[in-house]
């Protein structure tokens, strides 16, 4: 019996092959597409671990510190420290910014810590950790940064002592590590023409001039260029106590809002990334019905083309069970081929992609299984039109 697929195949090989790297382009994106968003999760759980926190106290009502603004006064780890089922604490803050480095801007997100306390970088991949009170830094090695560069940061200059793997934002940026000091002033306090503008604007309002009310108009002055703020506190709960139970206790007694690593997940993931999700999802949906209709088109114009050879085999007795069967062949080959140039394609240019590409053993299953689907559903176009050639076309008939 001749195989109608194979002598296809074998007599257009060229434009098959082509054609099945065009498909494997398309199958490529909707990879790394897939990809991408396990990426974003996987840079969630990154930033949640680089904490090393069990809880995050922050402003109360407010989904900080990553998803909205948060603000404390940096002694209000005292009241936090001394509660039972506390472990440790440490003040950080957090920042998003443009990074000057060499005449050229990094968008990196800026971490304020303290040596020695929850919220430092860990697991250092080449230098040393910060050293000194000021303008060191440790940067994540996507930032492009060498140990030893200099990194300039609103007013200062912070020279590179480290490097750290797999320290990012949710959004993917690469984090910096400064002192908390350093950070406050890069954060909350304002630069010099801002507070001289703030006292002449205070100055000029009568409503702090009033007999009866010394010192409000230099205490309101100096309350403007402090900087004694943090966007939150981390905590590690004790062994053996209930991270759940300990931010209970935060919450009712501090008036503060406290998550737990639970909690702190299903805000970057569930709601802080989850517009990007729907758009991925949108986006792979439209892909797999381009990718359905260009290969139906395919298989529909190649049976068209080999119209006379059909009608041979039904002039000999071959089936149509065996026709289509042919037929939806050619179409599985076609997404074998196709599936192949994808996962190539993507793994390849995945360690160049912008945003961190997460290639899961268990997405490419999934995604060769819906291939296999796809190509079989648009294998019926062609199979369909097969059906219907009549026998007598093959010696000149109707």
């Amino acid at each position: 019996m001749i195989n109608l697929a194979y002598r296809d195949i074998s007599h257009g090989l060229g434009r098959y092959l082509l054609t099945g790297m065009g498909l494997g382009l398309l199958i490529g994106v909707t990879l790394t597409m897939a990809g991408v968003y396990r990426g974003m999760v996987d840079d969630a759980h990154a930033l949640i671990d680089a904490s090393g926190a069990d809880i995050w106290v922050v402003q109360q009502h407010t989904l900080g510190p990553y998803a909205e603004p948060s603000t404390l006064h940096d002694d209000a780890w005292r009241a936090i420290a001394g509660l039972p089922g506390v472990a440790e604490v440490g003040n950080v803050t957090y920042l998003t910014m443009q990074a000057n480095r060499a005449g050229s801007d990094v968008r990196v997100m800026i971490a304020g810590f303290e040596p020695g306390r929850l919220g430092e970088p860990r697991f250092l991949v080449a230098g040393r950790p910060v050293s000194r009170s000021h303008y060191e830094a440790v940067a994540d090695i996507k930032s492009g940064f060498r140990v030893g560069e200099v990194v300039r940061i609103r007013r200062h200059e912070y020279t590179v002592v480290g490097l750290t793997k797999r320290m990012v934002s949710s959004g993917g940026d690469p984090m910096l590590f400064i002192p908390l000091k350093d950070a406050q002033e890069a954060q909350f306090l304002k630069d010099n023409p801002a507070i001289v503008n703030d006292r002449n604007r205070l100055a000029a309002n009568p409503q702090f001039n009033r007999p009866g009310v010394p010192g409000l108009l230099e205490a309101l002055q100096a309350d403007r260029s402090s900087n004694r703020n943090v966007n939150a506190v981390l905590v590690r709960v004790s062994p053996g106590s209930d991270a759940r139970r300990v931010a209970d206790e935060i919450m009712r007694w501090k008036r503060l809002t406290a998550y737990t690593r639970a909690d702190m997940e299903e805000v970057l993931v569930a709601k802080l990334i989850a517009t990007s999700a729907k758009q991925i999802g949108l986006f792979l949906v439209i892909l797999a019905v381009v990718s359905a209709a260009i290969v139906a088109l395919i298989i529909y114009t190649m049976t068209m083309s080999k119209i006379k050879e059909i009608a041979v085999l039904k002039l000999i007795g071959t089936r149509n069970r065996v026709i289509g069967g042919m037929i939806l062949q050619q179409a599985l080959g076609l997404g074998v081929v196709g599936f192949v140039v994808g996962k190539l394609a993507a793994t390849l240019w995945a360690p160049v992609f912008p945003k961190y590409v997460l290639l899961l053993p268990g997405d490419a299953l999934r995604a060769f299984a819906i291939t296999m689907i796809i190509c079989t559903l648009a294998s019926l176009l062609g199979i369909r039109a097969a059906m219907k050639v009549s026998p007598a076309s093959a010696i000149g008939g109707g």
